[in-house]
């Protein structure tokens, strides 16, 4: 097993107030950002700049992203579909270190949000339940095929703790759990695999819940 030499924190955002989607991404606004600048595999090494912010409610995860990369593309607009090839950032997290969920989204804010072990019989969340997510795209929500020549983009989402249906009962205040934040787009003129814990594999997989860092809920 790969152990992880990152841990983090994820600040409480309840004593400011969060409730909605512009005040959440003022609060997360306000605290540390983290990067998102893993080069894993040498035969792809483009590096786009990509940070990460993250709070919580108790019953919220607030989560912000920030890339700046040559091209964008976002074909996607299904929900739990093929998201990993368009400009996608994503958020895999395990409460228990052994199954974990997979959240998805494109640079328009489609989303996929699965659950399970490993890569493969992975659960799809239902699309009702994903729908209760909010996300804040900056680049709006239509689609787009490639575009090239430098983009700057955020990406807000803010996730009920109900969307971690397999985890009943679940307060993130106190919390500990394992997770890793990725950036890629396999079909953009060029491929990228970027992460924040390093991912020790021959091939980009992020499907390595042994290679998740740790973190902790404030």
């Amino acid at each position: 097993m790969f152990m992880s030499s990152f841990n983090l924190i994820i600040p409480d955002l309840r004593p400011h107030d969060a409730g909605s989607g512009q005040t959440a991404g003022d609060m997360l606004n306000r605290i540390d950002s983290h990067p998102i600048s893993c080069i894993n595999w040498p035969a792809f090494p483009y590096q786009p700049e990509v940070y990460f912010r993250i709070g919580h409610s108790g019953d919220h995860l607030y989560l912000k992203f920030l890339v700046r990369e040559e091209s964008i593309r976002a074909l996607e607009t299904t929900i739990n579909g093929e998201v990993y090839k368009d400009s996608c950032v994503e958020f895999f997290v395990s409460f228990d270190g052994i199954h974990y969920y997979n959240f998805e989204f494109n640079c328009i804010g489609t989303p996929h949000v699965a659950y399970g072990e490993s890569r493969h019989n992975r659960l799809q969340l239902p699309v009702a339940l994903i729908r209760t997510i909010s996300i804040h795209a900056s680049l709006g929500n239509r689609a787009f095929d490639t575009m090239s020549g430098g983009f700057a983009w955020e990406l807000l989402t803010i996730i009920p703790a109900g969307c971690f249906m397999y985890t009943p009962g679940l307060d993130l205040k106190g919390s500990h759990a394992r997770a890793n934040f990725y950036k890629c787009g396999d079909e953009l003129p060029v491929p990228h695999f970027v992460t924040w814990n390093p991912v020790r594999t021959p091939e980009p997989d992020y499907h390595r819940p042994e290679c998740f860092g740790t973190v902790r809920f404030g």
